[in-house]
């Protein structure tokens, strides 16, 4: 009898043991959705502050030394050879280059992945940044550096377009990679290379004259609000479909 009674229990307690593992499997994935939910809700919480104290400081004209001073030392290395670079790296941070990136990146999610929700991701990200920058430009009314100009720019200043426009592109594909690339190295690698480009991007926009060292700071808070916001969203929204 009590052999049989300790095979029972034995018996009882592989499955018990059975159940908590197929628990943790199924709860962990959840866990680190909502790890990586209330991360991105944090960072869009942060840049929206920190965007705001910009846009203050801008309108109290006390952000004047700290243009200036950053504007000076990256104008002073000014060469033929590091215009060409510069020239092409803000290129690429918006227009028809920055347009076909885009396309590219929207047909091989919707042809050759499938992912249609992220495309969605993406597209919002995209037309958002557009609207956003627009309506921003339109409500401060800061005018452009005039004071060395390498190539012309229309429209006011603050925030960077530019610095929005390639914040939100190499932001949001950096992120849709990191997604799919499961190794630390791989996703350590995509991160240093779309923020290296991120910020070359908003450095030419200074060595070339047409913005000040806030306008892209903003550029970036604002993008950095939008697109953590967007993966909040994405992420929620994936979080009630499981």
């Amino acid at each position: 009898m009590i052999i049989i009674m300790l095979q029972y229990g034995n018996f009882f307690r592989r499955v018990l043991e059975n159940d908590k593992k197929k628990e943790e499997r199924f709860i962990k994935p959840f866990n680190n959705l909502k790890l990586q939910i209330s991360r991105a809700f944090m960072a869009s919480l942060i840049c929206a502050i920190g965007f705001g104290l910009v846009a203050l400081f801008i309108s109290d004209q006390k952000i004047r030394n700290f243009d200036d001073t950053i504007i000076y030392y990256i104008q002073g290395m000014e060469s033929p050879q590091l215009t060409k670079v510069m020239i092409f790296f803000t290129n690429i941070g918006a227009g028809l280059p920055a347009s076909i990136i885009a396309i590219v990146t929207m047909v091989i999610l919707y042809v050759f992945l499938g992912h249609r929700r992220e495309l969605i991701l993406f597209i919002s990200v995209m037309i958002g940044s557009t609207l956003l920058n627009s309506a921003l430009k339109l409500a401060f009314h800061r005018a452009r550096p005039t004071i060395h100009r390498i190539i012309e720019a229309n429209g006011y200043s603050f925030p960077s377009g530019h610095s929005m426009a390639a914040f939100s592109l190499y932001g949001v594909i950096a992120f849709l990679l990191w997604k799919h690339v499961p190794s630390l190295l791989g996703r350590v690698i995509i991160i240093l290379v779309c923020a290296l480009l991120i910020l070359i991007i908003g450095i030419s926009r200074i060595y070339l004259g047409v913005h000040y060292p806030s306008d892209v700071a903003g550029g970036y808070l604002m993008s950095g609000c939008l697109l953590g916001a967007s993966i909040w969203f994405y992420q929620r929204y994936l979080e009630r479909k499981r």
